[in-house]
């Protein structure tokens, strides 16, 4: 990745944090955002740290906001110069059965999971266009293509965001754009999100990721290095003909 100019969305922890970190290892320049800004910053000089100082930059953002997005397209274009990978990360849970439910949280996960994702395709093409060869990437869910009886929002929020993917895509190819729009689809991973499962459940964490661990038939949960490798490879120049398609990181879930 030499070269390559990437936005993470989400990347104050867990998964974004990991491809932020990946992406810098391999030698590309990131920009790290988080609605956390604080931690956004902090991951940013983490990476300067380990990689040295200009690799990394942090900023606040509220990826369901036009305006937010506008203002994060215009940092990566004065830190970075340009961009050539999007990763759309950012992403929340959302509990609660078709009747349990309620509309504002129904809403709230369409606007970070589904909504954020539109709006970072849409004002960051732009700045992809003059960067070909480009690539967005981004991360759905196992849950997005696998549905589940306690989690409609959530299923249907990623699942919108793993089609919105491939019409990206098409939309691409259809100018004849050197961008490429792909979609990573993870189970259970161990990222501080699951700490919202012992929340809900009260019981131990460890108790809990077991019982996770225990659904998938690789008898273990995914770690969040394993789906930074997949954003690599989705970001690369490695995967040019690979557009429009899903990347299934669920330990076998989708094979039963």
């Amino acid at each position: 990745m030499d070269g390559k100019r990437a936005l993470v969305t989400g990347a104050a922890q867990g998964l974004g944090a990991a491809i932020a970190r990946g992406f810098a290892r391999e030698g590309a320049q990131v920009l790290v955002t988080d609605v956390n800004e604080a931690g956004a910053l902090a991951g940013a000089e983490a990476i300067n740290a380990e990689f040295g100082a200009g690799t990394a930059y942090g900023c606040g953002h509220d990826v369901t906001s036009p305006e937010a997005w506008q203002q994060a397209v215009a940092t990566a274009q004065e830190k970075l110069g340009g961009l050539s990978v999007l990763v759309n990360n950012a992403g929340i849970g959302a509990e609660g059965n078709v009747e349990d439910c309620s509309f504002e949280d129904w809403k709230r996960a369409f606007a970070v999971n589904s909504d954020g994702v539109f709006l970072g395709c849409k004002y960051a093409l732009p700045l992809l266009r003059e960067s070909q060869p480009a690539s967005i990437v981004n991360l759905s869910s196992i849950a997005g293509l696998i549905a589940s009886n306690t989690m409609p929002a959530y299923n249907a929020s990623k699942a919108s965001c793993w089609m919105l993917t491939k019409s990206v895509a098409l939309h691409c190819t259809k100018n004849k754009w050197d961008i490429r729009c792909n979609s990573i689809h993870p189970t259970f991973v161990n990222t501080p999100i699951l700490d919202g499962f012992a929340k809900v459940s009260d019981a131990p964490i460890e108790v809990i990721k077991g019982k996770l661990a225990r659904q998938i038939p690789l008898g273990r949960l995914g770690e969040p290095e394993e789906v930074a490798l997949a954003a690599i490879y989705l970001a690369s120049d490695e995967s040019r003909f690979m557009t429009g398609a899903e990347l299934k990181l669920d330990g076998g879930i989708s094979a039963m």
